[in-house]
C-alpha cells in the first residue's frame, strides 16, 4: 500500500473519497472546514439536521458532494474534542478503514492529521494511519474454497494541512507501514493452523525471510541432532512426544555502524500445538492453542518490520519451537530433566512447557553477550485473569529495561503492565527432588512463571513479556491479533536512538 503526503487544497483534491474527522461539538477542523464551504455548508447541515451524529467511531458515507473533486466523503465521528486521546484516535482510524476496506475504490485521501490528539504530533499520527491501514485491508483466506473479494484499496493519500509537518508525515508512515506489515505477517502465521505450521514451517519461514532480505538477514536451524549435542534437554523434552521435530531458530540482523556492538535479543515461544502433552488440556477451545506460537510469531513479525525500517541496531531473533503431543515417550508428570544452563526441573505439569523451551533459548542468548533480552510467549492463562485482553503482562530483572519496554508501548499504544519479580515468589518453584519445579501453584501464576524464566537470565538485562491475553481474540472475531510487533518494533527504534546518542557523545 502506498502512502502519498501532500499539502493542498482539499476542496480541489480529486479523490475516491476524501475522509473527514468531525467532532461533536460542531466546530470543523482544517479540511473539513474548507470543504465544508466548498459544497455549501453540505457537512454543516449534516450535522445540524442530525443527519450525522459525531460519536466516537462512528462513520458516514455522503456518496455526492457538490462543489468538490472528491466522488465521496466519508465523514468520521470523533467524540467529544475534550477527551480525545491516543485510544479514541485509534478507534476511529480502525472505524475509517473498515468502511474504506468495504468500498469499490483503490485510492482515498483522509485529513486526519489534523486530530489534536494530545502530547502526540504528525508522524505518530501519520504513523497510526498507515499501520492502521495496512491492518486493516488483511484477510486469512488461505483455506476458503470461494473467499470474499479482497479489498481493492492501494492508496492513502495524507492530506496535510501544514506543509512543514510533511518530512514528519512521510517518516510516520514509513514506520506505520513496516509495523502493518510485520503484524499482519504475524497474524498469518498465527491462524495457520497446527498441520501446517510446524517448527519445520517457522524454520522455513526464517530461511525465506533470510533469502528475501539480500544478505541484511542470516539464519541458523538447530534441528534435534544439534540441540542433543548442545545439551538443550529441556526444549527437546517439550516435544517428545509429537512426530514433528523440534527447532531452535536463530536470525541475525546486523545494521549497526559497529558490527562487534552488543545485539539486542528476542526470543519467542514457539509451541505450533499445544494439546498440553500428558497433563491434557480441556476439549473446549483446545483448536485455540494454534495460537500458542504467538511469541514467535511475533518475532518473525518484528524482524520483518526490522528489515523494512533498517534501523542501525544490531538484532538476534531467537524462536524456540516444539509440538507438545501426547504419546509413549511425553515427558511425564514427575520427570526431571537437565537444561542447557545446567539446572534441574521436576516437571509437575507438562502443560506448563512455555518455560521449558525458553530457558534453553535464554542460556543460548548467552553467547552473545546481548545489550538486552525480551522473551515474548503466550504463557499463563492467569495473566488474562489478572489484565484481561488489554495489556500485556510485563516482568523483568532489569528496572531501566521495564521502563524502557513500557515507554515503547505508550508509544506504538502496544501496551504493557509492569508486574512484580520479588524474591518472595521464588519459594514457589521449590521442589523436594530438583533444583526448581516446572509450576509454583495457582498463586501468581503469571509472576513464578516469570520466576522461573529468571532463573535463566542472570548474565543479562531480561523482560519477558506474556501474551496470552493480546496474541489473539476468540469468537466472533477469532484471530491473531498482530501484537505485540508495534511495541517490540518501537523499543528495537528507541535502542536505535540511544546508540546514536551515545556515539554522539563518544565523538
Amino acid at each position: 500500500m502506498e502512502f502519498p503526503v501532500q499539502t493542498a487544497n482539499p476542496a480541489k483534491t480529486e479523490t475516491a473519497c476524501f475522509v473527514l474527522p468531525v467532532f461533536k461539538d460542531g466546530d470543523l477542523l482544517s479540511a473539513a472546514a474548507k470543504l465544508n464551504d466548498a459544497s455549501e455548508r453540505l457537512i454543516g447541515q449534516l450535522i445540524e439536521r442530525g443527519d450525522f451524529t459525531a460519536d466516537l467511531g462512528r462513520v458516514q458515507m455522503v456518496p455526492f458532494a457538490p462543489g468538490l473533486n472528491a466522488d465521496r466523503l466519508l465523514l468520521v465521528g470523533m467524540g467529544e474534542r475534550d477527551k480525545c486521546n491516543e485510544s479514541g484516535f485509534r478507534k476511529a482510524l480502525d472505524a475509517t478503514f473498515a468502511a474504506l476496506a468495504e468500498l469499490p475504490i483503490s485510492e482515498a485521501s483522509v485529513a486526519l492529521t489534523d486530530v489534536p490528539v494530545p502530547d502526540r504530533d504528525t508522524a505518530w499520527k501519520a504513523r497510526m494511519i498507515s499501520e492502521a491501514a495496512v491492518r486493516s485491508i488483511y484477510r486469512f483466506t488461505e483455506f476458503k474454497s470461494s473467499p470474499a473479494p479482497a479489498p481493492r484499496i492501494e492508496q492513502v493519500t495524507l492530506q496535510l494541512s501544514e506543509s512543514s509537518d510533511a518530512d514528519k508525515a512521510k517518516e510516520g508512515v514509513r514506520i506505520g507501514a513496516a509495523v502493518g506489515e510485520g503484524m499482519n505477517y504475524t497474524r498469518t502465521l498465527g491462524n495457520l493452523p497446527g498441520n501446517i505450521c510446524t517448527p519445520r514451517y517457522l524454520a522455513d519461514q526464517a530461511e525465506k525471510l533470510a533469502t528475501e532480505s539480500k544478505g541484511a538477514l542470516s539464519t541458523e536451524i538447530l534441528d534435534e541432532e544439534a540441540l542433543e549435542a548442545l545439551g538443550a534437554h529441556s526444549l527437546l523434552s517439550v516435544g517428545r512426544g509429537s512426530e514433528e521435530p523440534s527447532r531452535l531458530i536463530v536470525m541475525k540482523y546486523q545494521g549497526a555502524d559497529d558490527p562487534d556492538e552488543a545485539p539486542h535479543v528476542l526470543i519467542g515461544k514457539g509451541i505450533t500445538f499445544d494439546s498440553g502433552g500428558i497433563s491434557l488440556k480441556p476439549g473446549a477451545g483446545m483448536d485455540e492453542m494454534k495460537y500458542d506460537m504467538g511469541g514467535a510469531a511475533s518475532v518473525f513479525g518484528t524482524v520483518k518490520s526490522t528489515l523494512a525500517i533498517k534501523p542501525k541496531i544490531n538484532l538476534v531473533a531467537i524462536v524456540a519451537s516444539a509440538e507438545n503431543m501426547p504419546d509413549g515417550r511425553a515427558t511425564k508428570p514427575g520427570d526431571i530433566i537437565k537444561t542447557l544452563k545446567g539446572l534441574t526441573v521436576e516437571v509437575l505439569n507438562t502443560d506448563a512447557e512455555g518455560r521449558l523451551v525458553l530457558c534453553d533459548a535464554l542460556t543460548y542468548a548467552e553467547r552473545f553477550e546481548p545489550a538486552s533480552v525480551i522473551d515474548i510467549a503466550t504463557l499463563t492463562g492467569a495473566v488474562i485473569i489478572g489484565l484481561g485482553h488489554h495489556a500485556t503482562g510485563l516482568l523483568s530483572n532489569d528496572d531501566d529495561l521495564a521502563l524502557d519496554v513500557l515507554d515503547a508501548g505508550q508509544t506504538s499504544w502496544d501496551r504493557a503492565w509492569h508486574l512484580p519479580l520479588w524474591d518472595e515468589y521464588q519459594e514457589q518453584l521449590d521442589s523436594n527432588f530438583a533444583d526448581l519445579a516446572n509450576i509454583g501453584g495457582r498463586p501468581a501464576g503469571t509472576i513464578t512463571a516469570g520466576c522461573f524464566l529468571s532463573r535463566f537470565a542472570d548474565k543479562f538485562p531480561w523482560a519477558h513479556l506474556d501474551i496470552a491475553g493480546t496474541a489473539w481474540e476468540s469468537g466472533k472475531n477469532k484471530g491473531a491479533s498482530g501484537r505485540p510487533v508495534g511495541l517490540l518494533t518501537q523499543y528495537l527504534l528507541d535502542r536505535e536512538v540511544e546508540l546514536a546518542e551515545v556515539v554522539t557523545d563518544n565523538d
